[in-house]
Order: C-alpha cells, then sequence, then structure tokens
C-alpha cells in the first residue's frame, strides 16, 4: 500500500485488509506466541509506516502489551525488523526450492516452476515481502552489510570461484566480468560485497582501517559459506576453490591467499591494490596527493617539474594522455576516501576533505603528506597491509598504463613483496602493455591501448591447468600489447 503522510493508528492497521496477509506462518517455530505476535504486528506497521515512523509502542499496542512489553522479547525495534527480514528471505527459499520443483527435467520448465512458486508465495505473504524488499536499508550495518550472492549452475565442474566487489560497489558488480564467464565453465559462483560499500564506506567500524579489515572479514565468511552450500546442493566438497577480483577485489584475493590458503586452491588478482607494512614504501596515499597537486600545474603551464615530479610518484611514462580522465573522474575521491579511512584526523570534522581544493588550502588532502603523518596512521595501514606471503598459486595480471593503481607501486612492488619471503615460485606475473585499470579507457583509446579482461581469463584458464597439474603457466614477463586478431576477447600471456 503508498505511503501517506499521516500515520496508521493501531486501529487503521486492525481493520485495513491490504494489510492481511499470511505472515503469521513464516516465524520460527521455537518463537513463544507473543514473540509471534509481535512479529505479525511489526510486519503491519512497518508496511504501513515504514521502519523510522513506527514506535515500539505502535508495535506493542496492535497485540495489546505495554511498550516496554517488547524490549522483554526483543532487545530493540531493529532486531525485531531482522527477524522479518530474514524468516521472510528464508521461507521463500525454502518455497522456491521444494524437491518436486527441483526434480522437474528440463531448464526451461524448472524457471517456469519456480517463477510460479515465487509469485505465488509473494501473493500469500505479500505485506512481509513488502517490508523485506522496501525496509531492508533501515538494517544496522551488523546485520545489513552480510549481502552476498551465490550461484548454482545445473551442470557443475566441482568448482568454486570466490570474488570480492571492486570499489566500493555491491555484489552484483563482477558479474559480466568474472560471473557470467565462470558460470559458463561450469562453477559455482559466491561475491561479497566486502560489508561496506558506497562512497561513505570509511564510516563503518570504530578504528581507522576497521572498515578495510571488514573486507577481509566478508571474503572469508563468504568463501565458507558458499562452500557449505555448495555441498549441500551438490551432495559434496567443491573439488577446487579459487578466489578471483579486480582492483579492491584483487586485494582481497592477495589478503585470502596470504591468511587463509587453506580455504582456497589458488587465484587471480587483476590489478590488485597494494598496502605494504613499512610506511617507507609508497602506497595510494604518497603518489595521490602529487597527483592532484602536480597534474593541474603540467595540464595548464606544461611544467617539466610538475611532470617530473607525478614519474618519480610512480606514474608511468606514456600514461600522460590518460591523467585528464583519471584527474576528473578517480583521483581526487580516491584520495580523499581513503584518506579519511585511514588518516579521520588530518582534516578536522570535515568529511573526507574538500574536493578538488587547491593546494594550500587548509586540510587539503593535495598536500597530504603520509610519511610525516603520527604513527596511529601507519598503524591502520599496517593493520590491512600485505605480507607476500601466499600460500596458494596466483597469477597477477596488471596494466602497464594503470593510471589509478600505477603498475610501479602496486603491481611491480607486490611481486618483489612475494619473493622477498620465498613465495616467487607460487607467483607468476604478467604486466600488459597497453592496458590500464578500466577498460572504458580502451573504448576511448583504442589505438594505444588493449583492455585487460581478457588477460584476467587467460590468466585464470592458466590457473586452472597449473593447478591440475597440466602444464606450468607461462613465466612472469611484459606481454606486448596485442594489435592484431581479436583483442577483445583473447590475451595470449607468453
Amino acid at each position: 500500500m503508498a505511503r501517506r503522510q499521516a500515520r496508521f493508528t493501531a486501529q487503521d492497521l486492525a481493520d485495513d485488509p491490504r494489510l492481511r496477509d499470511h505472515s503469521p506462518e513464516l516465524w520460527r517455530p521455537d518463537l513463544g506466541e507473543v514473540q509471534r505476535g509481535l512479529l505479525s504486528s511489526a510486519v503491519r506497521c512497518f508496511a504501513a509506516n515504514g521502519f523510522h515512523a513506527t514506535t515500539t509502542r505502535d508495535i506493542a499496542e496492535c497485540v495489546g502489551l505495554s511498550p516496554a512489553a517488547l524490549y522483554v522479547h526483543f532487545p530493540s525495534k531493529e532486531l525485531v525488523l531482522f527477524e522479518v527480514i530474514r524468516a521472510g528471505h528464508e521461507r521463500v527459499l525454502e518455497h522456491i526450492r521444494d524437491p518436486a520443483i527441483m526434480e522437474i527435467e528440463g531448464s526451461a520448465e524448472r524457471l517456469r516452476a519456480i517463477v510460479s512458486a515465487y509469485t505465488v508465495w509473494h501473493a500469500r505473504h505479500h505485506v512481509t515481502a513488502r517490508v523485506c524488499q522496501m525496509e531492508l536499508n533501515h538494517l544496522t550495518p551488523e546485520h545489513h552489510d552480510a549481502q552476498f550472492v551465490i550461484r548454482l549452475p545445473e551442470t557443475w565442474n566441482g568448482g568454486l570461484v570466490v570474488a570480492g566487489a571492486p570499489g566500493n560497489r555491491r555484489q552484483y558488480a563482477n558479474d559480466f566480468t568474472i560471473s557470467d564467464y565462470v558460470l559458463a565453465k561450469g562453477y559455482a559462483y559466491a561475491s561479497t560485497d566486502k560489508g561496506n560499500v558506497d562512497a561513505g564506506f570509511y564510516h563503518d567500524g570504530k578504528r581507522p582501517g576497521d572498515a578495510i579489515l571488514e573486507w577481509y572479514r566478508r571474503m572469508t565468511e563468504v568463501t565458507v559459506a558458499a562452500k557449505a552450500t555448495v555441498a549441500r546442493h551438490y551432495g559434496r566438497q567443491p573439488r577446487r576453490t579459487y578466489a578471483m577480483g579486480i582492483s579492491n577485489g584483487g586485494q582481497l584475493v592477495r589478503w585470502a591467499l596470504e591468511n587463509h590458503p587453506e580455504l582456497y586452491d589458488g587465484g587471480v588478482d587483476s590489478e590488485g591494490t597494494y598496502w605494504p607494512p613499512d610506511k617507507r614504501q609508497r602506497n595510494a596515499l604518497t603518489y595521490l596527493p602529487v597527483a592532484l597537486r602536480e597534474y593541474p600545474r603540467y595540464r595548464d603551464t606544461g611544467d617539466e617539474q610538475a611532470h617530473a615530479a607525478m614519474l618519480k610518484a610512480g606514474f608511468a611514462p606514456g600514461s600522460e594522455f590518460l591523467w585528464e580522465f583519471n584527474y576528473t573522474a578517480l583521483w581526487d575521491d580516491t584520495q580523499r576516501r581513503y584518506r579519511e579511512e585511514v588518516d579521520p584526523g588530518f582534516d578536522g570534522d570535515l568529511d573526507a576533505g574538500i574536493p578538488y581544493c587547491e593546494s594550500g588550502t587548509p586540510h587539503c588532502d593535495a598536500d597530504y603528506d603520509y610519511a610525516s603523518r603520527p604513527k596511529s596512521v601507519h598503524d591502520a595501514v599496517k593493520r590491512a597491509s600485505h605480507s607476500g606471503r601466499i600460500g596458494k598459486p596466483l597469477l597477477t595480471v596488471q596494466g602497464t598504463l594503470d593510471t589509478l593503481l600505477p603498475i610501479e607501486v602496486h603491481g611491480d612492488a607486490y611481486a618483489d613483496a612475494i619473493r622477498k619471503p620465498g613465495r616467487g615460485a607460487l607467483h607468476r606475473y604478467y604486466r600488459i602493455e597497453g592496458a590500464s585499470h578500466l577498460d572504458l579507457e580502451y573504448d576511448m583509446f583504442p589505438d594505444r591501448m588493449r583492455p585487460l579482461l581478457p588477460c584476467m581469463r587467460s590468466a585464470f584458464e592458466a590457473l586452472e591447468r597449473w593447478v591440475d597439474g597440466h602444464r606450468q603457466p607461462p613465466r612472469s614477463a611484459t606481454v606486448p600489447r596485442q594489435t592484431t586478431g581479436d583483442v577483445v576477447n583473447t590475451c595470449p600471456l607468453g
């Protein structure tokens, strides 16, 4: 039903036929009669007035209780909402997984039966369904963050691929780049949104760096959950489990193979972010301020000192034609938001600084000096850093023209970090000439670049052969830019 400005009273809710459905049959059987009544009341209140406009008094009055009575059974209104949403999702999944549906031969007929069952369930429980869909974002981070997708192919090859979303995007962000590709090969697939999404991810957590640490925890959780789901669905554990990721997702792959190699058989890291533990090493917070400060001078005047400063910071010679796009679309947001995550004290009470501030402006990220910041800042980065001590095979691909995560800082340096503790035999590193961080840049400059995505997929196929013992992958190398053939879909690694 449509919302209106005036709130619905308890009597309105009791009399409105639009708020009557079969929601009471959804609640867990171990709950008492009063708890079940409160949940049924809450569903009607949330559907009519919305979560924030609903009071605990509303919920309690609809079942003839005092407001304080609710807290005897549920610690908070948010936990009532969580119980409603969890029950709704669990019950609809049980309904469409009816054995009679799963035994239907023919994918088209089975899909038709699933859609029919799903529609019938929503008609029967339309009030709860509306609350599940419309009020989900009102859950606290503890409950709302755990969002992931698991996909199970009809014809399974015995494998599982787990991914984390790039950037600060949702669990569906890898659907084209990874999910469609591995599902077509017969793999089960799982992906997490990493627990905090959108540009304000740095608000999560109690300490600087906590939001990034949550990414790592969520990657581990979705892997464990996906393995259990696959085993339950197919009747056996996956034969192979691979981690795969792009950008921040590649960062998760690196961390996962360093810290939980027991969960995986190998991984592919495409242009992953590298956070070194040593404050003397370069990271995103050392070169992005230089770019924000020096690029406008180089662009506007051709200042050679500004150009030299950009190259010294880590940007690749020959990538200059990509600097304007990265300056306008990527560098500023990335610097301010990641700096806010590990060093919120730099800009006082500001929320992630001042966009595109001029050098010399107080609290300007263009003047940020990571090396001189307090030890607490370096400790926050160290908590989220990479050791290079991978425990399973890893193939890395990165473009030589990457201008968001320059290859010298993120790819070359991480390859060195793997070699230093003697793990080089487990690693292959392919520097893809002419590729950058975003394949849309190839669309902008097709005569000067090549896409990275087919190289990531070639690396995955090389990983499959390596892990199965069929063939060692090509040696680490700089792969020349492909200028002939199907450059959008192929990428020979050697």
